[in-house]
């Protein structure tokens, strides 16, 4: 497969760009080679620089649900910029957007805009502390909650993937008062709140561990943890970046049957735009400045433009439930078909519409059996799904996207070249 064009680009960008990217995974750093240019992107499908065309299986890290490019979307889209790109004041369609998701998520009765899934977490981590009088927060061993300080410690995703889930630059002071439990292992939860009396002010959790894999919770696992956090008077904080509505049109909170204190979303609801979101009770939500003391701004939050992409995207999925059984039916396809392909040599977990095949033997309950993965025929696996059109993510902990826009013919097409990877012994 010809690369020219993304390997000239590439050149110039490790020039001007750490390590030629803005964001590590890009880098194509933990499987090798040279990363892939998009210039276009239409339902199911990206194209590089160089022409060649791809089975997407990332759709922008979750938010393209409903497929690249879709035409309702983007007429909001255009639009909306038509009127204008940024005001830096007050908006209708920020309303709106609020509006919508209190309705479709019923725990959530406020909402703040803000611009990212980081963003998100970090804003609703302060508002936890603020409504709690608390400093110290447990969050899980592989779960990755945005780049800020205090969540960089045994982070998933890039972090992960790069075998260094700390950060330099982040201080041993920012890192103190977060304290590390095992994902699935409410005995961990129990021993830090033991060991650390009325001084936890939230537990923060991906529903659906989706960044050190997809590693679904075990049954009774988020309605215990629900009721721990309720019985130390500490704030449950579902981060929602990738599982909200994506399981389900009320994201994990409906999909479980249990509901949090404060949840965060990411690019979803601004269909894959910059954009991000923090709500919950009314109570903690109105701690937050100008009601409260909980000090959070940003010039560009609710921008225009992303809450019309937003708008369009949420509406569909509230209008038509039948999208969540579509790709919850392909994501269990595809899954069985990846099983069947690679035996029982490996592990695929899978949950609605996300889908991750561990290369270990192991199962993956939590990120002790995600590290188990043999990351080197990760790597190997990638390319030929790469070579072959089928665009995966380029790192072993990371979760394949399946969207509305997909086909049963692009789900046997993954699967049939998986097949052939693992007839050939992984030597393709």
């Amino acid at each position: 497969m010809n690369d020219q064009i993304s390997q000239g680009l590439f050149q110039r960008a490790q020039k001007v760009l750490p390590g030629g990217v803005n964001s590590p995974v890009r880098a194509f750093g933990a499987v090798g080679g040279t990363p892939r240019f998009i210039q276009r992107a239409e339902a199911a499908r990206i194209w590089d620089v160089d022409g060649n065309e791809y089975i997407d299986c990332i759709g922008s890290w979750g938010p393209m649900l409903l497929g690249h490019n879709h035409p309702v979307i983007r007429e909001a889209v255009i639009q909306a910029a038509a009127k204008g790109l940024s005001f830096g004041a007050a908006t209708a369609a920020e309303v709106e957007m609020a509006e919508l998701i209190c309705s479709m998520v019923k725990p959530v009765e406020m909402v703040r805009m803000v611009n990212s899934g980081t963003e998100a977490v970090m804003s609703a981590l302060r508002a936890a502390r603020g409504y709690t009088g608390r400093e110290k927060i447990i969050k899980f061993n592989g779960c990755y909650h945005g780049h800020s300080d205090s969540m960089l410690v045994k982070a998933g995703s890039g972090a992960l993937s790069f075998g260094n889930p700390d950060s330099g630059g982040v201080t041993q002071g920012a890192a103190k008062d977060t304290l590390l439990a095992e994902y699935n292992d409410l005995a961990s939860v129990k021993d830090l709140f033991a060991a650390n009396p009325q001084e936890i002010a939230a537990v923060i959790i991906e529903p659906v561990a989706a960044n050190m894999g997809v590693v679904p919770p075990q049954a009774g696992f988020l309605a215990d943890l629900r009721e721990l956090c309720h019985r130390e008077e500490a704030l449950l904080i579902f981060d929602e970046v990738i599982t909200g509505f994506r399981l389900a049109a009320d994201g994990a909170q409906g999909f479980f049957g249990v509901e949090a204190d404060l949840v965060t979303y990411g690019k979803i609801i601004g269909a894959g735009m910059p954009v991000g979101a923090y709500g919950g009770r009314r109570d903690i939500m109105s701690k937050v400045a100008p009601l409260g003391k909980v000090y959070q701004a940003g010039t560009l939050s609710g921008n225009p433009v992303a809450m019309a992409a937003g708008l369009a995207c949420l509406r569909q999925l509230a209008d038509n439930p039948s999208i969540y059984t579509n790709i919850n039916k392909m994501g269990a396809e595809l899954a069985a078909g990846l099983r069947q392909a690679a035996g029982s040599k490996y592990t695929v977990n899978q949950i609605g519409s996300l889908v991750c095949l561990f290369f270990t033997e192991e199962a993956v309950t939590g990120f002790a059996g995600a590290k188990t993965s043999d990351t080197g025929l990760y790597a190997k696996f990638f390319h030929h799904m790469l070579d072959n059109g089928v665009y995966l993510a380029p790192a072993q902990f990371e979760a394949m996207f399946v969207s509305q826009a997909h086909s049963p013919q692009d789900m046997e097409h993954i699967i049939n070249t998986a097949a052939a990877f693992f007839n050939s012994g992984g030597k393709n």
